[in-house]
């Protein structure tokens, strides 16, 4: 016998006996408007209601398609107070399509707390495929597509940021994630001091007009982004995937040569050990680190050297980045 417990405190139990309408998660286009499915427009156009996260951007879509169906907004500030009413307009039989601004429902979008109330009032959810800011980005990047890891957005405040960023050394998959132009330099120059100058892929106004996609480390993209506009989606790759082959970090006493030149030519101690960092592809702690290893490993040796003189003041550096 099937068992209505769970949502008898909510609903009426008369309602339980009638048939439920449907809950669609409906894929829109996340830029051109020809992105869209012919049975998506078919469900809009059927449905009684459309729960819409900006009912002004999902009116012109309706506009262009020549659907009349009524909306109403659901977004994360009414989501909450809004789904038990929209439960019940389903409860009764009435079917509703569910629609971000842009792309699949969800996903980093509102929606979640609606399609778990409907689920716990055993109303069918049907989700129709289509258009994917993450996905598009991912297979036009050139990065490993068999495993990928999706994070959202990363944390606002700085502090919670880097503790993301720190999580993500480990990660041996494609990440992709979502960014807001007003912080994507800060968050690629976190990402390059701490997982390494890895091959990223920073993509903006997908399937639009003016769609770009640029490819390359992250330092490099970082300094070469110029004014950021518009959400961007990011693409990094999984260490060792890099586009051009790693180069072998050299000897602990090569590596003492090398970071010695370059603190003769270069203007700061800090950016000596960046461009190491950046050459081999690992982040700069990681070679702060094994450039002092190879310091105290030479001491006895060369103690006398100008070379150990200047490798000496690498110590003073401090790595952890301003903001």
């Amino acid at each position: 016998m099937l068992q209505y417990r769970a949502v008898e405190r909510e609903f009426p139990l008369i309602q339980l006996f009638r048939m439920p309408g449907k809950l669609y998660l409906v894929a829109t286009p996340i830029g051109n408007l020809e992105d869209i499915t012919i049975r998506a427009v078919r469900i809009l156009a059927e449905v009684n209601l459309i729960a819409a996260e900006d009912t002004r951007r999902t009116a012109t879509l309706l506009r262009h398609y020549g659907i009349k169906t009524g909306t109403i907004s659901l977004h994360q500030y009414n989501e909450k107070e809004r789904a038990p009413k929209l439960v019940r307009r389903l409860l009764n039989g009435e079917s509703i399509a569910l629609l971000s601004d842009a792309g699949t429902p969800l996903v980093s979008d509102p929606g979640f707390e609606m399609v778990r109330q409907a689920l716990d009032a055993r109303i069918p959810i049907i989700a129709l495929p289509g258009p994917s800011a993450v996905i598009t980005a991912l297979v036009s990047s050139g990065a490993p597509t068999s495993s990928f890891t999706f994070l959202g957005f990363p944390p606002k405040r700085s502090n919670d940021r880097k503790k993301w960023c720190s999580a993500l050394t480990t990660e041996d998959r494609t990440l992709v994630f979502f960014e807001s132009p007003h912080r994507l330099a800060t968050t690629l120059k976190m990402l390059a001091d701490i997982m390494g100058d890895r091959t990223i892929s920073v993509c903006r106004e997908l399937t639009k007009l003016h769609e770009e996609l640029v490819i390359g480390p992250i330092s490099g993209l970082s300094r070469s982004l110029g004014q950021p506009r518009g959400e961007y989606t990011c693409v990094v790759w999984p260490p060792g995937k890099e586009t051009d082959p790693a180069i072998p970090r050299p000897d602990k006493e090569q590596l003492l040569i090398e970071i010695g030149l370059l603190l003769e030519q270069m203007p700061s101690r800090r950016a000596a050990v960046r461009i190491m960092a950046s050459k081999y592809g690992i982040s700069s702690s990681v070679m702060y680190q094994e450039i002092e290893e190879a310091k105290n490993r030479s001491k006895d040796q060369s103690s006398g050297s100008s070379d150990t003189a200047n490798i000496n003041e690498i110590s003073s550096i401090s790595l952890t980045k301003q903001h």
